[in-house]
């Protein structure tokens, strides 16, 4: 299996491998992929975190083998964070993974790491949440501008927003909202629902298309624009301004 690792700040990963190609998801620094094919300077990995899958510039990505990898111990805390990568500065940004302490080099394969004076995030066991914790990772992200397949506190979608934030509490959450309403268990209505638990809204259709978080009966937090705060009753989400934007479908919870 050919392994890559992601090599600047935030990767696209594109549906095709062409520049003008729709952005399905990103690689964050440090993000591990499996190699499935290249074509014309692009290469369709397989994100070892989540198994998705999509087009990246290979000249984004290092690729290594299996013997290069090193594990995460946690996330990138800061907003922003400086390294350098093979003596070279570079910022990268929150929740990005660290694969070794701040200020001690790393070698992956042929590139060295150094974090210098990062701190780490270690993520926190599900049963310990509180909502203080919650409200940490996730008010990190207010206000960060919606973009479709994003999932950087530079630009996020709404399903890359709840699975950045799950992920410092030791929960892998699939990539789209509607593989994320596939895991974890039925909370039957708002007023059942807790701190953590995700809601999810559908279309005309009657399909998943949207996500957010509980951050307690009557309040949620998502991406739609921008990571903001709304309103949330039992038939969906309302603005401060009293538009309705999102009609429930479900509630589940994941934590706890």
């Amino acid at each position: 299996m050919q392994l890559t690792f992601c090599t600047v700040p935030v990767a696209p990963m594109r549906k095709d491998p062409a520049h003008r190609s729709e952005m399905v998801s990103q690689l964050l620094f440090g993000e591990y992929a499996e190699v499935l094919e290249s074509a014309d300077g692009f290469v369709k990995v397989k994100c070892l975190f989540d198994n998705y899958e999509g087009w990246c510039q290979l000249n984004q990505l290092q690729e290594i083998d299996d013997a290069s990898v090193v594990s995460s111990g946690g996330f990138t805390q800061g907003y922003v964070n400086e390294l350098a990568i093979n003596g070279a500065s570079m910022q990268i940004p929150f929740g990005c993974p660290m694969h070794s302490e701040a200020g001690r080099l790393t070698h992956i394969g042929p590139v060295g790491v150094d974090y210098l004076n990062t701190v780490m995030a270690v993520p926190q066991h599900p049963a310990a949440l509180l909502t203080a914790a919650l409200q940490q990772v996730a008010f990190r992200f207010l206000n960060t501008g919606y973009l479709w397949g994003g999932k950087s506190i530079f630009g996020i979608d709404c399903s890359g927003f709840t699975q950045q934030v799950f992920k410092f509490f030791g929960v892998m959450l699939l990539r789209d909202a509607y593989l994320q309403q596939g895991q974890g268990d039925t909370v039957e209505n708002v007023a059942a629902s807790a701190a953590g638990d995700l809601a999810f809204f559908q279309n005309e259709a009657g399909k998943v298309t949207h996500v957010g978080i509980v951050l307690n009966e009557g309040a949620i937090i998502h991406a739609s624009g921008r990571v903001r705060i709304d309103q949330l009753d039992e038939h969906g989400i309302i603005t401060p301004a009293g538009e309705r934007t999102h009609r429930l479908h479900s509630l589940r919870r994941y934590l706890g």
